[in-house]
Parts: C-alpha cells; structure tokens; sequence
C-alpha cells in the first residue's frame, strides 16, 4: 500500500513487496506464539494451537521464524540494490524492531499495543521508500496511508485481540491494554467498562475521518467523479458494518469464546478493505488488496479447520 501510494504500478516489485509483508508478518505471529507459550498452554480453548498440541515443537517454531524473517529481509536488500534505495533497508529494521519488542513484553505491560501499530507504520513506510531516493519525498497520500495502517492495527490489537484471549489472560493477570482498562470475564459474564467502549468506538471513528483526508488534501474536493462518490458510500457503509460488528462484541452478555471469534473474523475482513477502497482514487486496480486479508484469512481457515470465520487457533 505504501508504494502503491507513491504511484508504483510495477507488479514485480510490487509482488516482492507482498512476500516481504507477508514473510515478516509470519514471522511476528510465529514468534509471538512460541513467546507467549507458557501462558497459552494453560487454555483449553487454544488447545489446538499448533505449539500447544504438540504439532509443531518449539525448536522447528524457531527455525520457521527465522527462515521466514531471512528470506523476507533477503528480498528487501534485492529491492534496495536494484532500487539503489539502500536507507528503506532502515526503515524496515525499525518496522522488525518494534514487532519484535511487542512480542516480548505484549502480556506484561499495558499500552504495547501501540509497539505493533508503529511497525506496521514503518512497515507501510518502507514500502514506499523503495519507491523514492528521500524522505522527504513522500506525498501526503503516503503519510495517510501509514496513519491508517496503525489505526486498523491498534484497534485489532486492543480490542479483537484483548476480547478474544480476555478469559485466559485476565485468569492469568496479563497486564494488557484490556484488562486494564476494567475488561473482564467473571464466572462466564462478560464485563466491558465504559472507558474501554469509548476507545473502541473512538479509534474507529478517528479511522473513518482519516480515511476521506485524502479527498480534501489530496485530491479537489471541489472536481471529485461520480466514480469517488460511489467510493465515499462504500467506505461509509463498511465504516458501519465495522462498528455494528465491534458493538456485538462488546456487549455480549456471556463471554463466549465462539461467538468472538466469528464476529472477530467478520471484523478483521471488513477492516482492511477501507485502504484499498480510499487508494482506488489514485489506481482503481488498487482495489485489488482488499481481497487478500480475505483471502487469506478463508482459506487458512478451511484448510486447518474446515471453518469460514470461526478459526479455532485464533
């Protein structure tokens, strides 16, 4: 997305883009998992989880991290050579270094959530660094773009990714976001505090501004197509079936681990077509993006679980 915002249509390099994100996201949950080990395995709930049940031992964990983070960075120092763009090598540095420092101290400390929306920023950010030789090349679109990635991604962490581990982490006093906030699971009845419904809700509408800057910054309000204002009705309705989806979450009487993670999932797939839908502005084959979160998310599902949107790992 970052480069696609600097205007970079070439598909080669755009698809060593998406095997970077791609690696270096498998990479940050996998290391996330075998961190987090010692507190998942006291769930029956997340029994099925590959480390947990035994599928994968911890030492095959580390090594398909590792290789996933190598060929990812392979990729990148490729791009960067043949870009002669050697400081968006930097960026994506600082994009693993924060992952990394999130997947180390997530359970421990409140507010770590934030650690996961810096790196997809830099994440963002790097691809549009392959694109030009400075920073201060950047346009607008790009800044915007990188902003929105970190919304989405702090409101997948505080609140789909508090809510669906509540029950185990507040058992096991996990110091996250959530919890402290006043989140919790008491003899199955699920209890959300008002402060924690605000930040949920007001993340989402701070995302749904952020959204349309582009059309009064970028582009002139004043000249917008018939074609932009279609995209303006669909950015409004999924901005609605996205807070629809977060408020059954939240005020869900009894804490049911089953039902979160379909309302979780439908979430997650709707989230992420809102960048795309806004970038169609500038190339309606942008469009395209919105299919992979998606895609990738039902077929993992139907593969490890014969599920849709109910992924019994998550």
């Amino acid at each position: 997305m970052g480069a696609i915002a600097m205007q970079q249509y070439d598909i080669v390099i755009l698809f060593l883009l998406f095997l970077v994100g791609f690696l270096g996201h498998t990479f940050g949950f996998v290391f996330n998992d075998i961190i987090d080990y010692n507190i998942d395995k006291s769930s029956k709930e997340i029994s099925d989880r590959p480390l947990i049940s035994g599928t994968i031992t911890i030492r095959n964990a580390w090594i398909f991290s590792f290789i996933a983070m190598g060929i990812a960075f392979l990729l990148a120092i490729y791009i960067a050579v043949s870009t002669s763009r050697l400081y968006s090598l930097v960026i994506l540095i600082v994009s693993a270094f924060f992952i990394i420092l999130y997947d180390l101290v997530s359970k421990k400390f409140p507010l770590t959530d934030f650690f996961v929306a810096f790196g997809i920023f830099f994440l963002v950010l790097y691809g549009a660094s392959t694109v030009v030789n400075t920073i201060s090349q950047f346009t607008s679109l790009v800044w915007i773009v990188c902003i929105l990635a970190a919304i989405q991604v702090l409101f997948m962490q505080i609140v789909a990714g508090g809510m669906k581990d509540i029950e185990n982490d507040y058992k096991h006093g996990a110091r996250t976001m959530a919890i402290q906030m006043g989140v919790r699971v008491i003899d199955g009845a699920l209890l959300v505090s008002l402060k924690y419904k605000v930040l949920a809700y007001g993340i989402q509408l701070i995302d749904l501004a952020v959204v349309f800057l582009p059309f009064f910054i970028v582009w002139n309000i004043s000249t917008l197509s018939i074609y932009q204002y279609i995209q303006w009705i669909a950015l409004l309705l999924v901005g609605v079936v996205m807070l629809i989806l977060s408020h059954q979450l939240m005020t869900m009487e009894r804490f049911e681990r089953r039902k979160a993670r379909m309302l979780i999932g439908s979430h997650y797939l709707i989230n992420f077509t809102l960048v795309p839908i806004m970038l169609m502005g500038l190339n309606p084959w942008a469009g395209i993006l919105m299919i992979f979160p998606a895609l990738g998310f039902v077929l993992s599902n139907l593969a490890l679980h014969g599920t849709v949107l109910q992924p019994k790992t998550m």
